[in-house]
């Protein structure tokens, strides 16, 4: 426990021979359940899982995993739950797998920590406290807010980072909120009992849209900064489909989230000023291929006037939802 708190851990894992190990032993003491979810790795991943079982829970066959929460605690002595999905479902859907399990136990914070060891487990307390002390529903980590964790990325990985950032700082409504494809997070049974789970995407987009979820049901996020590990793993985003797909996913959440706005929580200036600046900037292109430059100059401002205005009343809106932790100081 943390705090009077329990918490589990879903370590997703694709591929992660020689790495995942470590990243399971290495899990803090005070983490009660470690979900160790294998997306039907082709490597010696699932092998490792299993002999990191066996180590955690005793000699036990690890295969054999009771999941008994009694009395606000964990009820048996399995700490470790090695599962393995029949087939790949992506890094989204081995989180939602590890979800449901934390959810099923009732654990009070749900943390993910990859299998690629480029996240350092002594530091998930950073996570937790905004969880367990401060209110906020979901915390993640982020390296761009510090420029010595900024300064320790990849130039074409940083400038794709800031991209998707902007992008997803659009469509969720957490206007302050970067790093969105940092997945050191973590969660709220609250949130885990709200949220669609099984509806969110199940690719390298999950942690974007499970953003505009949260939004959607008020939820307050923290940003936490917290360093990155790079060493000898590999990404296996395959940026030719992923920025394609990534890029229509934030459109259609970010109109679900100003439909939601609009009908469920009375936040129409938003989504009006979205609508009359995207028709303002349309017409402004049509109006041009038609010589109409009188007309073109005109539609422009109008658009980015209306653009504007939906911008502000949308960081107004989503005022008081997020939270920054720094080395420094936290700032609500």
């Amino acid at each position: 426990m943390y705090e009077g708190n329990t918490v589990g851990v879903v370590v997703p894992a694709y591929n992660e021979q020689g790495f995942v190990a470590d990243v399971i032993d290495a899990i803090p003491d005070y983490v009660d359940r470690i979900y160790a979810v294998d997306d039907r790795s082709t490597d010696d991943t699932w092998r490792e899982i299993r002999e990191c079982a066996k180590r955690a829970n005793g000699d036990a066959d690890a295969s054999s995993v009771e999941q008994t929460i009694a009395d606000g605690g964990v009820g048996v002595s399995r700490r470790v739950v090695p599962i393995r999905h029949e087939e790949n479902c992506g890094v989204g859907g081995a989180i939602k797998t590890g979800y449901r399990r934390a959810r099923d136990d009732e654990m009070d914070v749900t943390a993910v920590v990859a299998g690629d060891g480029q996240m350092d487990p002594d530091l998930l307390d950073r996570l937790l406290d905004p969880i367990v002390n401060d209110g906020a529903d979901y915390a993640k980590g982020t390296r761009l807010v510090d420029s010595e964790y900024r300064d320790g990325m990849p130039p074409f990985r940083l400038f794709g980072n800031q991209l998707l950032t902007l992008l997803t700082q659009v469509a969720s409504g957490y206007w302050r909120t970067t790093d969105p494809q940092n997945g050191y997070t973590a969660i709220s049974l609250r949130a885990l009992d709200q949220l669609d789970i099984d509806g969110l995407y199940e690719d390298y987009g999950f942690a974007n849209e499970l953003l505009v979820r949260l939004n959607c049901h008020g939820m307050a996020v923290a940003d936490v900064a917290i360093p990155a590990i790079y060493g000898d793993e590999e990404s296996t985003i395959r940026y030719r489909t992923f920025v394609p797909k990534l890029s229509w996913l934030l459109l259609a959440n970010f109109c679900r989230r100003l439909r939601v706005q609009f009908t469920e929580s009375g936040a129409r200036t938003p989504a009006v000023g979205y609508a009359l600046g995207a028709f303002g900037l349309v017409a402004a292109v049509v109006a041009g291929l038609l010589d109409r430059l009188d007309l073109t100059a005109g539609l422009v401002i109008s658009g980015y006037l209306a653009l504007g205005l939906g911008i502000h009343r949308d960081r107004v809106h989503n005022d008081g939802l997020e939270m920054r932790v720094t080395n420094e100081s936290d700032e609500t």
